[in-house]
């Protein structure tokens, strides 16, 4: 049995991305040279500790894992109130400091809330076809994703806060949700954009957005990211300008150029070859996740990996189109390349779990309306 297990696993996922681990690692490379590759040292073992954190994930069985999701569901929701009363960074109060290492709930949330709305959906579903959309169970899962969703606004992260939104977003359409609940949140968006700008999102989210919009408004001050990162990718050209080369990261132009920009030190170094192929690699990472939710043996493994695609894509979509200037400036990180501990650990355990799902998978389950 077994046997069987590996063999059905999708290990070109894992194949994808270990080669982003590596551009990542030799992009560290260059951006951490002259404080002595400490930030690439650190990368290389958080990786080390990822991967074995994936292993064990992928030797448990899902359905195990998702019936304690509660448990960790309601410990992250703790976690999640008590760093709001941790001393604000930058103005936001979002990591717990444990010596060296900042742990990061809303990073780690997301997993088990994918993991507990994806138990609840489940368990909705058996009880016939399309329960999902009666009011009382679509409230349900509604409030389990609004929580979270909350609380981490209060930090405030609104990026992050949108990577939920668009989790919840996902896994019910993959339960079949009805059109027009869709048509009504779409509706419901439309008209609430210019409330929230206008009433509701505080003066430096405005600002993001009329920088995003036009960066020459202050480019001194909250356009100069945009336009240091814009500068970085296009001077890449084709090819790069060689490791240790780039002139807006070797000055420092870019900032936090080991995270957030991470792409753009790629796009000025590595040139547009390889930022073309994170592309391609990232886009077959999430058409693989969501192969693995149309073969997963049940429902639950299919909303697993549906919400883990919802990831992947979000991350991929909002960091680089933030550093091309097709989307606004947020602390989202390039998952397995950007550094940092918190986003390693919970991509390796998404991974994990695909491959756990994979190896279980049996025939295609989605719903087809």
């Amino acid at each position: 049995m077994r046997k069987q297990q590996l063999k059905n696993m999708e290990w070109w996922i894992l194949i994808c991305v270990l080669i982003l681990c590596a551009i990542g690692f030799v992009a560290l490379y260059s951006v951490s040279y002259e404080t002595e590759f400490s930030e690439l040292k650190r990368q290389i073992t958080w990786f080390g500790l990822s991967f074995l954190v994936m292993v064990i994930i992928a030797l448990i069985d899902y359905e195990i894992i998702a019936k304690v999701s509660p448990i960790w569901y309601a410990f992250f929701i703790i976690l999640l109130v008590g760093v709001l009363f941790t001393e604000p960074v930058d103005g936001a109060s979002r990591w717990f400091d444990i010596g060296s290492f900042s742990l990061q709930p809303a990073e780690f949330a997301k997993i088990f809330v994918i993991l507990f709305l994806a138990y609840v959906m489940s368990k909705i579903q058996e009880s016939g076809l399309y329960k999902i959309n009666k009011i009382k169970w679509l409230a349900l899962v509604l409030l389990i994703a609004a929580v979270p969703i909350l609380l981490i606004v209060k930090e405030p992260d609104h990026g992050t806060a949108i990577a939920y939104m668009l989790i919840t977003a996902f896994m019910l359409f993959a339960a079949g949700i009805d059109k027009k609940y869709v048509i009504s949140i779409i509706v419901l968006a439309v008209i609430s954009v210019p409330l929230l700008y206008n009433f509701v999102l505080p003066d430096y989210a405005k600002t993001r957005i009329d920088v995003f919009l036009n960066p020459d408004l202050d480019p001194r001050g909250s356009g100069y990211n945009i336009i240091q990162s814009k500068l970085a990718v296009g001077a890449g050209e084709l090819f790069g300008m060689g490791l240790l080369q780039g002139n807006q990261t070797q000055v420092g132009y870019l900032h936090p150029k080991t995270t957030d920009f991470i792409f753009a030190v790629i796009g000025e170094e590595m040139g547009f070859i390889m930022t073309a192929t994170i592309v391609i690699l990232y886009v077959f990472l999430i058409t693989k996740a969501i192969y693995v939710a149309k073969t997963a043996k049940d429902n639950l493994g299919s909303y697993i990996a549906v919400g883990i695609a919802a990831i992947f894509f979000f991350h991929m979509t909002e960091n680089i189109g933030m550093t091309i200037g097709l989307l606004p400036i947020s602390g989202i990180p390039l998952p397995f390349i950007s550094y940092g501990g918190s986003s390693m650990i919970t991509s390796f355990t998404c991974i994990g779990l695909l491959l756990n799902i994979s190896s279980k998978r049996q025939k295609t389950i989605f719903i087809n309306r």
